[in-house]
């Protein structure tokens, strides 16, 4: 729309003084919203430069609502000055991320500037705009907070260079949410879905597969060595932590203490780690999981595995690894994990006639496939605190 020679000034003398002189945030507010939306209309030249100049008194106005009026007024406006764009940016969060989330006016070498200074709030809100260049998913990638790269990954406007989501799945290769929202773009390069093969959750794995055309026994194959490879390194972990509690429970935060991993460590005969992972599946203190899971009756351990929410086909495997770990530490001597092994897979042989055929089966791969890992530290046979 056009302002006609006919028209009144679209700025009134009355409406430039309530903005600079106005008695209250409120006034203030009020007509900075009132001029905001006159703005964004096509202006003559003189009009237009009239418009700026107010608009940076606005941004300038030492009142938090007045800015915001402008920020969310104006936040999808071509007509707001990039140096106001700028300022704003560097505001209060209420007032930048509307700037940041919707401005046409910035470049994208402006934003990727803002993502390598700004704070975490800052490079989500960037990330959540309807587009992005390379450019600045690349600064997103290599300086964004977790919560602003996942977002970015899942933008479906956001265009990333394979270097980019490397780097991405680098940087937070233990975080499910950028590793799932990387997996469930609608196009990767073949290297990336390699190396998110390493890293995602089975169901990911069969996402990636439909997705991007890998066939099943690259799937497979891809699938297999990266959980073997994340057993070991997480089994050399447990051997070495010194504060065992501390290191269950950031597993338990990076959603990693899963069944298996406590299936592997029992069978590996490292039941501190199962007695802390069960203390915190259950939500109940170490000491009580202690006492429940080493009780003599067996009621104990039963009750707190189905509190932990377990499956229950596993229920047996992780009895008799229990019972081997007792009968062991009745000798008071400390056996590396492959004689533990040993001795478990022969009690399981001997006393799990009732267990289902699958069971077996599963528990058998399962000890296969830790007997080939690097670790031969002596399993510490201490079911105490």
């Amino acid at each position: 729309m056009t302002q006609s020679a006919a028209s009144p000034p679209i700025f009134t003398p009355s409406d430039i003084r309530a903005l600079v002189r106005g008695p209250t945030d409120d006034e203030r507010a009020s007509v900075a919203l009132k001029l905001c939306k006159k703005m964004d209309v096509e202006l003559s030249k003189a009009d237009r430069a009239a418009a700026n100049e107010i608009l940076r008194v606005m941004a300038g106005d030492a009142a938090e609502l007045v800015r915001r009026a402008l920020a969310v007024t104006l936040r999808a406006s071509d007509v707001l000055p990039r140096d106001v764009a700028l300022r704003l940016a560097e505001d209060v969060e209420s007032i930048a991320t509307p700037i940041l989330s919707f401005s046409p006016v910035f470049s994208d070498a402006d934003l990727a500037e803002i993502v390598r200074r700004a704070d975490p709030s800052r490079q989500v809100a960037v990330a959540t705009r309807a587009t992005l260049s390379e450019d600045v998913t690349d600064a997103l990638a290599e300086c964004g907070c977790e919560e602003a790269v996942a977002t970015a990954a899942g933008n479906p406007g956001a265009a990333f260079s394979e270097a980019g989501l490397v780097i991405s799945l680098d940087r937070f290769r233990e975080s499910q949410r950028v590793t799932r929202a990387v997996a469930y773009r609608d196009a990767l390069p073949a290297a990336v879905t390699e190396k998110l093969m390493h890293l995602v959750t089975e169901d990911v794995r069969r996402v990636l597969q439909a997705r991007h055309g890998l066939s099943a026994p690259q799937a497979a194959a891809l699938s297999t060595g990266a959980q073997e490879r994340a057993t070991v390194d997480i089994l050399d972990e447990i051997a070495a932590a010194p504060d065992m509690e501390a290191f269950v429970r950031h597993l338990h935060k990076q959603n990693r203490l899963s069944s298996s991993l406590l299936l592997r460590a029992a069978t590996s005969g490292y039941m501190r780690f199962v007695e802390h992972g069960l203390a915190v599946l259950a939500a109940v203190p170490h000491h009580r999981a202690w006492l429940l899971i080493h009780d003599a009756g067996g009621l104990g351990f039963k009750a707190i595995f189905e509190r932990a929410g377990l499956p229950q086909r596993l229920f047996t495997a992780f009895r008799i690894a229990l019972d081997t770990f007792h009968a062991m530490a009745e000798d008071g001597k400390a056996l590396d994990p492959a004689t533990f092994q040993a001795r478990l897979l022969e009690r399981f042989l001997t006393q799990a006639h009732g267990a289902p055929r699958e069971d077996l089966d599963y528990l058998l791969d399962r000890l296969d496939q830790l007997n080939t890992r690097r670790n031969d530290q002596p399993v510490p046979l201490v079911g105490a605190a």
